[in-house]
């Protein structure tokens, strides 16, 4: 057998084992998990829609990404860098006046009157890089910037988000908590970049989306939210009890968030979809931007996206946030490096190797691809990560598919 075959029989028969094992303890309701290597694909769907029974788990059920959105939303931004209508090192105030005339915080942890002025304007690259110095820091949640990030509900967690001026209104009253290009910082950049694509093209993010990115791919199932005949697919979503693990619905399908289209479209956040449809979009990531002889994005583009973009200084608070604060990401994020939009492995921490690309989400989605093996895999959950289980099964996921592959 030739390289980059597929799986093994005896390795897929271990796989489903390992993702029924957490279904059959009651920990996780039910997923949908994909594999996909060479011309080879496999699909388990395990367990039920609620915690409480219900209607079983399908291949096409639809589940909240959570930040797994985050590497699908970027590929508008690169497509406007494609077309030129974007440049890595434009200055985004043009559109984004918003963000003209920086202050930064003198300390990360400093008062938000105690400022110095930027040194120099915000770039696209500083968004694409999630750089450009403001970001849910999960390690200063004590500071008064956080504070005032959660007060003026800039990351949508929680209550409902204003429109995207109001919205980016709302960050211009805001100092930055680094110099731009200075560090890492998670989340609230990709949702910036939506509101540079919005403006750039003139039109609302999710329909430039739509045409440009979902409907070549025949992504039919995927969107900023879930329409009416298509509700019955979406599970509850839980945030699990921290403490007694009891399974607490944070998120209904009829009449919940996902239900109707939002004032404010979060391209950090917002994606609901299926394994299929995220199938499609990373394996058109692994064939160098084209999918069924159609060029969504250039090879370039996509090389861009998928190596390493920081420095270990750029690097340090996700670092910090993966290996430090355990208890916070249950052992997920350590990857090394961050490319546009997620997350690209620098060393071999766990069996992935070097240059796999993907990201997690929080309401327990995972989605990645690896060039060397010609490797994807996706496994959606709709358990949160408020406690440990979903990020143990995403774990084990990994762990067994890279045995199961035929060399």
């Amino acid at each position: 057998m030739g390289h980059n075959d597929g799986f093994t029989a005896a390795g897929l028969r271990r796989l489903r084992e390992v993702l029924a094992r957490p279904v059959e303890s009651g920990r996780i309701p039910g997923l949908v998990a994909l594999v996909s290597r060479g011309g080879q694909t496999h699909v388990e769907a395990i367990g039920t829609m609620r915690h409480d029974g219900g209607a079983p788990m399908g291949r096409d059920t639809i589940f909240r990404m959570a930040s797994t959105s985050k590497p699908l939303t970027v590929a508008p931004a690169m497509i406007l860098l494609d077309e030129c209508r974007l440049r890595l090192d434009d200055p985004v105030q043009e559109w984004l006046p918003e963000l003209a005339d920086r202050q930064v915080l003198r300390r990360p942890d400093s008062p938000l009157d105690d400022t110095v002025p930027a040194r120099r304007p915000i770039t696209v690259r500083d968004l694409l890089t999630s750089t450009f110095g403001l970001g849910m820091d999960l390690t200063a949640m004590s500071y008064p910037i956080m504070g005032k990030v959660f007060e003026l509900e800039i990351t949508g967690h929680g209550a409902p988000v204003p429109g995207p001026d109001e919205w980016m209104r709302r960050l211009g009253t805001l100092p930055l908590m680094y110099q731009p290009g200075e560090q890492w910082q998670y989340h609230i950049s990709i949702d910036v970049l939506g509101v540079l694509v919005s403006r750039v093209t003139g039109r609302p993010y999710e329909e430039f989306l739509r045409e440009r990115v979902l409907d070549p791919l025949c992504m039919h199932d995927t969107g900023l939210h879930v329409p009416a005949d298509k509700i019955d697919r979406l599970p509850p979503a839980y945030v699990p009890n921290p403490e007694t693990g009891e399974f607490t619905v944070w998120d209904e399908a009829d009449g919940g968030t996902y239900s109707r289209p939002r004032e404010f479209q979060s391209a950090a956040n917002d994606v609901a979809s299926t394994v299929d449809d995220y199938h499609a979009y990373f394996r058109m990531l692994l064939n160098g931007g084209t999918h069924q002889g159609k060029r969504i994005l250039s090879q370039a583009a996509v090389e861009l996206m998928t190596t390493n973009r920081l420095t270990p200084e750029q690097e340090a608070p996700r670092t910090a946030l993966a290996r430090d604060s355990i208890h916070v990401s249950f052992g997920q994020g350590q990857q090394g490096g961050w490319g546009i939009g997620m997350a690209v492995r620098t060393y071999r921490g766990d069996y992935a190797p070097i240059g796999q690309f993907g990201w997690d989400g929080g309401t327990g989605t995972t989605a990645y691809a690896d060039p060397h093996n010609r490797l994807t895999g996706i496994l959606l959950t709709q358990v949160g990560l408020s406690v440990p289980d979903p990020a143990r099964l995403i774990h084990d996921f990994w762990t067994t598919t890279y045995q199961a592959l035929d060399d």
